[in-house]
């Protein structure tokens, strides 16, 4: 049996989707059962399960072979993921595919990235079999650009022109669902991309032809942004540094499109445009009927 954490969200509702595509059964754990919008394969489960009640995952993992293991990044990751870890190895799960983040390092600059280092350490100390997913920017996440380049036509940000990876959630699923049912995948470190790369202000224009109204960049300085995230976005602190921190590795550590995806997947990853088409009424709904 698979196991499958965090089961409401994108990445994990689209490795669910393609598991029901092959066949393949699972237990898809959620601390809300009721919120998982994914339809398993036939003799799968949906249950309840919380990364902070030792006991509800060791009754969510009893019988499991494998685990895909994800949670929403915060203060509290590091202990619950590793909490998770060790009740997995407990239970005698023998494969983790593990959800990381580029640059996974004890000396990272972006504190996200040592915590998740921090879990990879904990979960090779197991002897546990792990394959570890290193996906760069989600596509799903610029969809918090949308109210103000609805309302404003205007984009913040503190990267400047760097270009950015971006990966659409849908690709990300898949690729897991290829580890945790391909022995050849199965095991390595994949750092996830789409095909290209994208500056803040080649999206303003994107975003622009697709509203028909010109969307603005606005580039402003790391403490600058991190308030603004603060104060006018009504981030958490821990959240607002963590956004500048990954802004500004774009400036000190270029980055580049892998190949792995098409690669692993047999066909090119989703491409932004694709993805902004999809999703751009997001970006223009409220400047159309005010």
């Amino acid at each position: 049996m698979i196991t499958v954490m965090g089961a409401t969200s994108r990445i994990a509702e689209s490795l669910i989707g393609r598991l029901t595509e092959l066949g393949v059964p699972c237990r898809a754990l959620s601390r809300r059962p009721d919120l998982v919008r994914a339809q398993p394969a036939p003799g799968s489960e949906i249950r309840y399960a919380d990364a902070a009640d030792s006991s509800s995952l060791r009754a969510a993992f009893r019988g499991a072979a494998q685990l895909f293991l994800t949670m929403t990044n915060g203060p509290a990751q590091l202990e619950l993921e590793a909490r998770a870890v060790d009740v997995a190895a407990e239970q005698g799960i023998g494969h983790v595919v593990k959800l990381s983040a580029p640059m996974a390092a004890p000396d990272s600059p972006v504190a996200v990235s040592r915590w998740h280092y921090a879990i990879e350490e904990a979960l090779r100390a197991t002897g546990m079999a792990a394959t570890i997913l290193r996906p760069y920017a989600f596509m799903q996440k610029l969809l918090l650009l949308a109210p103000g380049v609805a309302e404003h036509g205007v984009i913040v940000g503190s990267s400047g022109a760097a270009a950015c990876n971006y990966i659409d959630c849908r690709d990300i699923g898949e690729v897991a669902a290829a580890a945790l049912t391909r022995t050849e995948i199965a095991g390595g470190a994949y750092v996830l991309t789409g095909s290209q790369t994208y500056g803040y202000p080649r999206i303003a224009e994107m975003l622009g032809d697709l509203r028909g109204a010109p969307v603005r960049y606005v580039d402003l300085p790391p403490d600058e942004f991190r308030a603004h995230l603060i104060e006018r976005s009504g981030l958490p602190n821990w959240l607002a540094a963590h956004i500048t921190e990954i802004q500004q590795l774009t400036l000190t550590h270029p980055e580049h499109p892998t190949d792995t995806v098409a690669h692993i997947l047999d066909r090119a990853p989703r491409t932004l445009e694709s993805f902004l088409a999809e999703n751009a009424v997001a970006f223009r709904a409220r400047a159309v009927t005010r």
